[in-house]
Formats: structure tokens, C-alpha cells, sequence
């Protein structure tokens, strides 16, 4: 009786320690997520495996409620009540797909990891094993994420000592040779310290002074600078008057994050300032869903949320070069930037505002995400974040 109950106890808490280390934000530790396919395949029962993605997803994004909590100003349960939610799609799909059959159990577990890659599931699929493709495979591109996804289900077969050790073997060789992506040339990433500030206090004097961390970046040598997601708050006609009439006796381009706000609701953009004038860069694919992306209203007739453009813009073009953007939540799932990639960018250009985020691995966590992508399809990154 004691054995019936050690095995599953065994294998949850080993899924919840590969979730924890796993994704504590170091590119270098990714790899351990891969063990959780394995833990999944070798569950007995359907409700074995339930536990093990339930713990794996929850120890993952452990750093949800106390950011919740935080944004909100709120105690910790709504940040609980979105984080045991968040985890339902995770494991629903994984302990429907299943099965008690080993020929079999591969197929599913691979029917599984593109469900949540795309939407709908994947829009909260987060701690997506497959982002450990960068860091097994720098520089292989679409080649090493086939070799991922092929890798994943083999964990799933019964040959999976083989694969594990396959896999082990290319994670420390990876590890010797690892470098971080270069910047641009040209480009330069500002990260800021201006708290829960940034965005809501977006007065005359948070203008020039943002003005001049732009014009003191570019006076070193830099064309584009990147400032974090909402940096300039609004963007209204009378902000790129500001802006646009103190960049024109320079070369230096401004891309900063911005709300772009209408009657119907608002876009979490980028826009993009030079001596010419301001233009919206990207819009936002993937907001935040619950606090930004709150589709509930189309049913209830309300607005007030933020876009979903979900495919739109994946690529766009900035200079002679064309970038592959990320904000804040798309740095987490899987589809954007694998969307962007199937249009050749030259870079990859991610920015956050992760002040809600203090005391936890969240930023931690997007900066490694957005690495390893950028280092598996050998593509320059420039990022900039707010803490």
C-alpha cells in the first residue's frame, strides 16, 4: 500500500522541483523542464499525470499571485484564484491526451505540446518545454526546434534513457560554447527604475527627462533606442510634437512603448520617433489576459481593454532592417515569436514593465525565454525593461 502511494508522491514532487528550477531564469537551467514529459509518461493513472502537470505549471509560474498581488494592491488571493485558473488549460489538455498506452503516449504527448503552443490553450501556455530549444540548440534555427519537439516525444517512448542522455550530452556541449546574442548594430536597450511610475505619471517633466536618456544614449553612438513597454504613457498628437521637435537636430530614433487609447478600448503599442515625425511600430499580438486582454467584454458589451491582434504584425520594418518585436506577456508563450520567425526578421526587439513583478523571477524568466529564442534562430536582441 505504502508503494502505491510513494510512486505518485515521488513523481509530482519531482515535477514541481523541475518546474521550480527549471524556470527560475537562467537560459542554462532551461533543459530541466525537459523532464517533465518523462514524469508525464511514466504517471500510471490519468489522474497521476493530472497532479504532475498541475504541480510542474504551478511551480513554473509560482511568481503569479504575489505579482498579482502587487499590481492590484490587492492581498494574495485574486493572484491565487488567476494562478490555479491559469493552470487549468495546462492541465486539462495533458491529462486528457493522456492514455495508459506506451505506443501511443509519444503521439499524444505531441499532439499536447502544439495545443499549447497555439491559441486558444496557448494563450496561457506558458513554461512551454520547447523554449529549452535555444538553449540546446544555438543557431540550428527551424532545425533545432524540429530536433526539440522530436526530443519531447521521445522523453514520452521507452527508449527515453537514450534520448535523456542524448539531450544531456548536447545541454553540456551547448553550455561550454554558450554566448549571450549581440546587440544590433546601431541599437541600444535603456532599462529603467521608475517603478509603477512609468506610464502614469507621464507629465511634461517624465517626457524630457525620457527625451534626454534617449539623446544621452544616442550621443554614444547609438541610432535606435529602445525604451521599456508604456515609457511614454498616452500617445496623443501633442507627446510626438514634443518629441519629434527635440529630435530633429539628431539622427537618433526613439522606439517606446506607449497606449495608444480610443472609444472602443486601447492598443499596448510601440511607437517609433525620429526627427520626421512619430509612427505606431507594433501593436501588441498578446496583452496580458485578465488585466489587459479581457474578452469577456465583447459579451457583455463593455470596453475598456486592451486589443488582441493576436497574428498581426509579426514583422516590421524599422530603418533598412526589419525587427521581430516582443511586450511584456509575449516574451512567455510560444506562438509570437515562432510566428515572427517564419518571416526571416534581422532581430529581435523585447521590452517589458515589470515593476509589479518585484520579489519574484517573472522578468527574470522573460529575459531567458526571449534568449533562448533569439540564440536557437541566431538573431541579435535588444531588450529593455522597467523595474
Amino acid at each position: 500500500m505504502c508503494r502505491d502511494y510513494l510512486r505518485p508522491a515521488l513523481l509530482i514532487f519531482a515535477s514541481i522541483a523541475i518546474g521550480a528550477v527549471g524556470w527560475s531564469g537562467h537560459v542554462s537551467l532551461l533543459p530541466v523542464a525537459l523532464g517533465f514529459p518523462l514524469l508525464w509518461s511514466i504517471s500510471r493513472t490519468r489522474l497521476v499525470a493530472a497532479l504532475v502537470s498541475a504541480g510542474y505549471f504551478l511551480a513554473a509560474s509560482r511568481g503569479l499571485p504575489q505579482g498579482v498581488a502587487t499590481f492590484y494592491s490587492s492581498d494574495i488571493w485574486p493572484g491565487l484564484l488567476l494562478w490555479l485558473c491559469a493552470s487549468l488549460s495546462f492541465v486539462t489538455v495533458h491529462s486528457v491526451l493522456w492514455t495508459k498506452n506506451p505506443n501511443v503516449r509519444p503521439v499524444r504527448y505531441l499532439i499536447a505540446t502544439i495545443i499549447m503552443a497555439i491559441p486558444p490553450f496557448g494563450i496561457t501556455g506558458w513554461a512551454h518545454p520547447v523554449t529549452a530549444a535555444g538553449a540546446l540548440f544555438p543557431g540550428w534555427g527551424w532545425w533545432g526546434l524540429w530536433l526539440m519537439t522530436a526530443g519531447l516525444a521521445g522523453l514520452a517512448t521507452r527508449i527515453w534513457p537514450a534520448v535523456a542522455i542524448a539531450l544531456t550530452g548536447l545541454w553540456l556541449w551547448s553550455a561550454v560554447l554558450w554566448t549571450d546574442p549581440k546587440l544590433p548594430e546601431g541599437w541600444r536597450g535603456v532599462d529603467l527604475e521608475m517603478g509603477a511610475s512609468l506610464g502614469r505619471k507621464a507629465g511634461l517633466q517624465r517626457q524630457r527627462d525620457l527625451i534626454a536618456t534617449v539623446r544621452g544614449v544616442a550621443g554614444d553612438g547609438a541610432r535606435f533606442v529602445v525604451l521599456p513597454e508604456s515609457a511614454i504613457g498616452f500617445w496623443t498628437p501633442t507627446v510626438e510634437r514634443l518629441w519629434v521637435g527635440v529630435l530633429r537636430d539628431g539622427d537618433a530614433t526613439a522606439i517606446a512603448g506607449a497606449a495608444l487609447l480610443d472609444a472602443g478600448g486601447y492598443d499596448n503599442v510601440l511607437v517609433a520617433i525620429d526627427r520626421k515625425g512619430g509612427r505606431i511600430f507594433y501593436r501588441e499580438r498578446m496583452p496580458v489576459p485578465g488585466s489587459m486582454w479581457q474578452p469577456w467584454d465583447l459579451l457583455s458589451g463593455e470596453s475598456g481593454g486592451a486589443r488582441a491582434d493576436f497574428f498581426a504584425n509579426p514583422v516590421v520594418p524599422i530603418g533598412a532592417s526589419r525587427a521581430a518585436p516582443l511586450i511584456c506577456y509575449e516574451q512567455l508563450i510560444v506562438w509570437p515569436i515562432l510566428q515572427s520567425m517564419l518571416h526571416d526578421p534581422d532581430f529581435v526587439v523585447a521590452v517589458g514593465n515589470g515593476w509589479w513583478t518585484e520579489g519574484t523571477s517573472i522578468i527574470a524568466i522573460q529575459r531567458a525565454s526571449t534568449t533562448a529564442w533569439a540564440k536557437l534562430f541566431a538573431k541579435p536582441l535588444v531588450i529593455a525593461f522597467n523595474t
